[in-house]
C-alpha cells in the first residue's frame, strides 16, 4: 500500500507539473511583448516585406503537434502491447511540449522583434506617419513584435522531435540493427515535417530566417533532453525502453525481435532497469 500510494502521488505530481506549464504558456500568449525602439533604417530594409496569410495556419499546427501522442501512443499501446511505453511517451512529450511553450514565449515578450511584415502590420495603408506611430491594429501590430523565436518552428519541433527520437529508439537506428534504409526515413520523417513546418514561417514572411532557426534549435533540444529524462540512450542496446520496465518486460522485448543480437555481459549496475523489482511499474 505505502509503495501504490507513493506511485499514484508521484504521478500527481507529473501532472500538476504540466498543468502549471500548460496554464503559464496560455496566459503568456497573451501578455504584450517589450516595446523596444525600431529604427527607421530597420523598419525600411527588415520589416516591409508584405503581408501573406500563414501557408501552417495555427489550427493546422496544433492538429499536427496533438496528433503525434494519439498516433505514436497508440502504436505503442496497441500495436506493441506495451502501456509503460505508451504512458512514458505521454510523459516525454507533454513535459517537452510545455517547456518549449514557455521558453518560446519567454525570449519572445523579453526581446520583441518586429516580424517581417511588421511595417504593413503598423501602416496598412502602406504610408508611414512622420513620428512612426502606428495606425494599424493594436492587438495586430503588438502580435508583430513577437518574431523572436519562431513558436510554430519550437513547437513542431518539439513535438515532431519528439516522435523522431521515440522512432529511433523503438528501430534501434543508432543502437546496434543499423543499415537499414527505412528505419532511418522512419526516423528522419517527422523531423522533415518539422522543418517543412518551420521554413514555411519564412515563405509567408512571418519570420525571420534567425527566428526560425533558434526556434527549430530550440524545440529540438528540449524534446531530445525530455526523452531522455524517460528512456534510455539511443545509441544503447537497450534503446527505446522506458527506465521503468522490469528485467522480465526487457526479457520477452528482446525475445521477440528475431533482428536484435543478444546482449552480452550487461552488468546490473549498468542500467537502472534492472536494478530491482521496484523498477517494474512506478505508477502502480
Amino acid at each position: 500500500m505505502p509503495l501504490i500510494r507513493s506511485a499514484s502521488f508521484n504521478l500527481f505530481i507529473e501532472i500538476l507539473i504540466r498543468i502549471i506549464l500548460f496554464s503559464v504558456f496560455c496566459y503568456m500568449e497573451s501578455m504584450s511583448p517589450f516595446i523596444r525602439v525600431i529604427l527607421p533604417a530597420e523598419l525600411e530594409n527588415d520589416c516591409k516585406y508584405p503581408r501573406h496569410e500563414s501557408h501552417v495556419p495555427g489550427s493546422t499546427l496544433w492538429a499536427i503537434v496533438l496528433a503525434v501522442p494519439c498516433v505514436l501512443t497508440l502504436i505503442a499501446w496497441a500495436i506493441c502491447n506495451d502501456c509503460n511505453d505508451a504512458l512514458e511517451f505521454l510523459l516525454a512529450w507533454s513535459l517537452s511540449l510545455g517547456i518549449t511553450g514557455v521558453l518560446t514565449d519567454a525570449v519572445k515578450l523579453i526581446v520583441g522583434r518586429p516580424r517581417p511584415d511588421y511595417f504593413y502590420r503598423c501602416f496598412p495603408d502602406g504610408l508611414a506617419t512622420a513620428d512612426l506611430s502606428c495606425t494599424g491594429d493594436p492587438a495586430d501590430v503588438l502580435e508583430g513584435r513577437k518574431s523572436f523565436p519562431s513558436g510554430h518552428s519550437s513547437i513542431s519541433f518539439s513535438s515532431l522531435g519528439m516522435a523522431a527520437a521515440w522512432s529511433c529508439g523503438r528501430l534501434g537506428t543508432l543502437a546496434r540493427r543499423r543499415g537499414s534504409g527505412a528505419r532511418v526515413l522512419a526516423t528522419l520523417a517527422p523531423l522533415l515535417a518539422a522543418a517543412a513546418v518551420a521554413l514555411s514561417r519564412t515563405a509567408d514572411y512571418h519570420h525571420h530566417w534567425q527566428d526560425v532557426l533558434v526556434g527549430s534549435i530550440l524545440g529540438l533540444s528540449v524534446s531530445l533532453f525530455c526523452y531522455r529524462q524517460y528512456y534510455n540512450p539511443l545509441t544503447s542496446d537497450l534503446s527505446g525502453i522506458p527506465y521503468i520496465v522490469s528485467r522480465s518486460t526487457l526479457t520477452k522485448f528482446f525475445s521477440g525481435k528475431p533482428d536484435i543480437s543478444p546482449v552480452k555481459d550487461v552488468k546490473e549496475e549498468s542500467t537502472p532497469l534492472l536494478n530491482g523489482a521496484k523498477k517494474e511499474d512506478k505508477w502502480i
